[in-house]
């Protein structure tokens, strides 16, 4: 029997439950927190993690309603960490192991859904451990060429640098290691290789010709002179000795480029060297940097504030460190 439509059926429709007053009312940012200024007022060890992006192992105990919970949830937000919430009272040993790996486990299925769609063959493994161990030994394992990894926004910079697992990776591997910044693509078309001069860059080159020869790219190559203003005054001669040897590196790589029917062109800076890399890929829109690095460095070799780390951190686009 069809007939006008009552809101009678609205008596019995299923009402989303409302969230507990505390949910509902749990600070939404650090800055609505009220209390604990012993940890998150100027200068304390929380606001400091916070303020710096480097979050720290802790435990945080206290009775009920100071906002422990709440505290952990803006962390994993600001660190951009998974939340993931266990009763004490009712989980055991294999509840936490199951949502320790499901993160893991999630992306696995992602990818290979992605892979479905591309048509292309991959093996995925979910691996227990530190991190970048696992990551090179695996690397190891399957003779891989390369080892990709991912990189956050421009504001997570300070997470790319040493300590974090890119960083680690770079430094005890000896394969090539590809940083994709999050939103970019991978190209060879447009590449900005660098160089020094030295036996690192020098393996890198031949990569980076390779590239360009395979996807009909181009190269920028570029060498920066990085003298303070103070150098220039004691020693300018010393101080013009080295552009000329920056010009004479990169007019070496534009031979050999040219000699393999690839199309280059050189560029040489005086400036902070991260900076003038950085800039110049932005300003060329490329699509790819090169840099060479040392092979098996360890991580006290990979010192906060190197030329590699900055540039990994602040590139536009992805970066190629070269290690063999």
């Amino acid at each position: 029997m069809n007939g006008p439509k009552t809101g009678m059926t609205d008596l019995f429709a299923a009402k989303k439950p409302d969230a507990p007053l505390a949910e509902a009312l749990r600070p939404r940012s650090l800055d609505d927190v009220v209390g604990q200024a012993h940890l998150l007022g100027p200068g304390k060890p929380l606001r400091l993690a916070f303020d710096s992006g480097k979050p720290h192992s802790m435990i945080l105990w206290g009775p009920p309603g100071v906002g422990k919970t709440t505290l952990a949830r803006l962390m994993a937000d600001a660190f951009d960490a998974q939340f993931l919430a266990l009763s004490a009272a009712f989980s055991g040993v294999k509840d936490i192991r199951a949502s320790l790996r499901k993160p893991c486990e999630d992306a696995l299925r992602e990818a290979e859904k992605i892979a479905e769609t591309e048509r292309a063959l991959i093996k995925t493994v979910c691996e227990e451990g530190e991190v970048y161990e696992r990551i090179v030994d695996l690397a190891d394992a399957e003779n891989c060429d390369i080892i990709v990894m991912g990189r956050r926004g421009l504001h997570h910079l300070e997470r790319i640098l040493v300590g974090s697992v890119t960083a680690r990776v770079i430094g005890h591997s000896q394969r090539d290691v590809l940083v994709v910044p999050k939103d970019t693509q991978v190209g060879w078309k447009k590449i900005v290789f660098a160089t020094d001069g030295s036996k690192y860059s020098t393996v890198a080159i031949d990569k980076a010709i390779a590239f360009a020869q395979s996807y009909g790219g181009e190269l920028i190559v570029v060498s920066v002179v990085d003298v303070p203003a103070e150098f220039y005054a004691e020693a300018p001669k010393a101080a013009e000795d080295m552009i000329h040897k920056a010009r004479e590196y990169v007019a070496d790589v534009k031979k050999k480029a040219l000699a393999a029917g690839v199309k280059a062109e050189t560029y040489v800076g005086e400036a902070e060297a991260y900076e003038a890399i950085t800039n110049l890929a932005k300003d060329r829109s490329a699509n790819m940097i090169i840099i060479g690095s040392h092979g098996r460095t360890g991580l006290r070799r990979l010192l906060m504030g190197s030329v590699a780390e900055k540039v990994i951190g602040l590139a536009p686009c992805p970066v190629l460190v070269v290690k063999s």
